[in-house]
């Protein structure tokens, strides 16, 4: 059957491979000046791809200019994201039979792997009245026995805990930690759950192991994924795992023997 593996590309990048399909997260894969930490794969190198996931329409979510090129290099593969971005994913260059819109409640299922479409609240959720879309997404991944939680970004909101639960044991999640304030408001850099919350909502979902993300990436919106673990140790104690992996280290969810927590940083 072949294990399931995670690697973590940083910021809420991942890339989940059940053996048989492979698909990548949220990877912000173009350079930029203002990154602390460069992309682990240049984008055209990033090949064999069966799917490709962004939450939501801010560029280290779904990159466009990555986009572009994986609709040249990975021709198969789905584009999956919020239905709400439709058009301007479409002027990616995916064609109309490769773009997956969904919105909250929604699933696909690409190879083995079925993605399982939740709303987020990126500070708001934004929800368009007029269509009922809403513009950030998270997603629930089951593959072989086991379930990751992409929580794309998103605070913790009245009904987000059922959902997340209704889909039974999470053996995986990454959860953004780099909380939101006025300062950061007031420039239009809307906010996540803060490393307390994030711990929380962990614990109150019955995640096995966690990864915090939402941190590395800029300077001005960060947090100390330290301050998450010692929290976590505090309230916890042994019940939840905490991972802070490398950058494209390999990651066996429910295998959390093989994968020891790496001291803060």
């Amino acid at each position: 059957m072949g294990k399931v593996t995670v690697r973590w590309l940083g910021q809420m990048g991942l890339i989940i491979d059940s053996g048989d399909t492979k698909i990548c997260i949220d990877y912000y894969a173009s350079p930029d000046d203002l990154r602390r930490t460069p992309p682990p794969v240049p984008a055209e190198k990033l090949k064999g791809i069966d799917a490709f996931l962004g939450t939501h329409d801010h560029l280290d979510h779904i990159d466009h200019d990555a986009w572009k090129i994986w609709a040249r290099t990975n021709p198969e593969a789905r584009f999956i994201f919020p239905r709400i971005h439709m058009d301007s994913v479409l002027a990616d260059g995916v064609s109309l039979q490769n773009a997956v819109g969904l919105n909250d409640g929604d699933s696909f299922t690409v190879g083995d792997i079925t993605v399982h479409a939740i709303a987020a609240s990126h500070e708001f959720p934004d929800m368009d009245p007029e269509t009922g879309l809403y513009p950030y997404l998270q997603y629930i991944i089951e593959t072989k026995g086991v379930r990751i939680h992409h929580a794309g970004d998103t605070v913790r909101y009245e009904g987000m805990l059922l959902k997340v639960r209704s889909f039974g044991n999470i053996d995986l999640a990454l959860l953004p930690i780099n909380g939101r304030d006025a300062k950061r408001y007031r420039r239009n850099c809307i906010g996540n759950m803060t490393y307390q919350e994030a711990a929380d909502f962990a614990g109150d979902a019955g995640v096995r192991t966690v990864i915090p993300g939402h941190w590395d990436m800029f300077e001005d919106n960060s947090a100390d994924p330290g301050e998450f673990v010692d929290y976590i140790d505090a309230k916890y104690q042994g019940r939840i795992k905490c991972l802070i992996p490398e950058v494209m280290e390999e990651i066996v969810p429910g295998q959390t023997e093989d994968n020891p927590r790496k001291p803060a940083l």
